[in-house]
């Protein structure tokens, strides 16, 4: 981490956003007290994370990237393994209010090994709220995760955040960091920006022109290369950053004057994902 420094509101659903290498796992690691920085420290729920670890500790909760609960137990039998891990007495009332949360009680039999990776994810987050923590920390949650599963996680954790939990969670997916009140983008353990979704996407103060070709990757070079537009490939598209739409009739005339037909093109609103490319390449 260089130099990485954010504050994080009670009751805030904040992400840390950023590309896989970003150093979104870290810096998650290192809030949670299992990863010791080389300087510098962090205030969490009036706790010092150097000086006073184990009480930040029993105050959150914790979902890593990997799926790390025990294969060879059934769902009730992992989510009590946790409870007794954190010193909760009388769980069952609590484990079953989980259960009912994430709809796993039909399946609380089963052994986790045998479970669908949304399933995994849900299992996890039950026991990570077993001893009811005031802030989780959740590290992509919803990598590889299918889009049903992914959603119905959303709006558990939205469920979640209308409780009063605090929310810290790492995403590589922009459309995901829409969701979240306040952003982190980090990138080579750099702090890029911070703010909410909206003020982020105003900072770029541009329009962004959609456009579809027959050749993508020749129009692309045409643009970027020979006159020196910002320009962005997605999938069959390609996406312009543009101070005004008369820059949009430039770019029109110069794919006419190349031969490249024009299939479509639109204005659309800037969006995260904008945004981040357009400030890695001005860093």
């Amino acid at each position: 981490m260089d130099n990485i420094s954010f504050t994080i509101g009670s009751k805030e659903v904040f992400g840390i956003v950023g590309p896989d290498g970003a150093g979104k796992t870290t810096l998650i690691r290192m809030l949670c007290g299992l990863l010791k920085p080389d300087s510098g420290t962090a205030d969490i729920l009036g706790f010092d994370l150097l000086k006073q670890t184990g009480k930040i500790k029993d105050e959150i909760g914790y979902l890593s990237q990997k799926f790390s609960l025990y294969a060879d137990l059934t769902i009730d039998e992992n989510i009590e393994f946790f409870a007794e891990l954190h010193g909760v007495k009388n769980f069952s009332d609590r484990r079953n209010e989980l259960l009912d949360f994430t709809r796993l009680e039909s399946f609380r039999g089963r052994l986790a090994g045998k479970l669908s990776g949304g399933m995994k994810q849900k299992l996890a987050l039950a026991c990570t709220l077993i001893h009811k923590p005031k802030i989780i920390f959740l590290d992509e949650p919803t990598t590889g995760v299918d889009p049903v599963s992914r959603r119905d996680f959303w709006k558990i954790l939205s469920d979640l955040h209308n409780d009063g939990v605090t929310i810290v969670i790492s995403t590589p997916y922009m459309d995901e960091a829409e969701r979240f009140n306040k952003i982190a983008m980090i990138n080579n353990g750099k702090l890029l920006m911070n703010d909410s979704p909206a003020e982020i996407k105003s900072s770029m103060n541009k329009i962004i022109a959609e456009i579809l070709t027959e050749n993508l990757r020749d129009t692309y070079n045409l643009i970027v290369q020979k006159n020196g537009y910002e320009a962005q490939l997605f999938g069959d598209r390609i996406d312009i950053a543009l101070n005004n739409e008369n820059e949009l009739r430039s770019i029109e005339s110069l794919l006419k004057e190349n031969n490249i037909q024009l299939l479509s093109k639109k204005i659309k609103p800037v969006s995260l994902e904008n945004v981040f490319i357009h400030v890695l390449k001005e860093n």
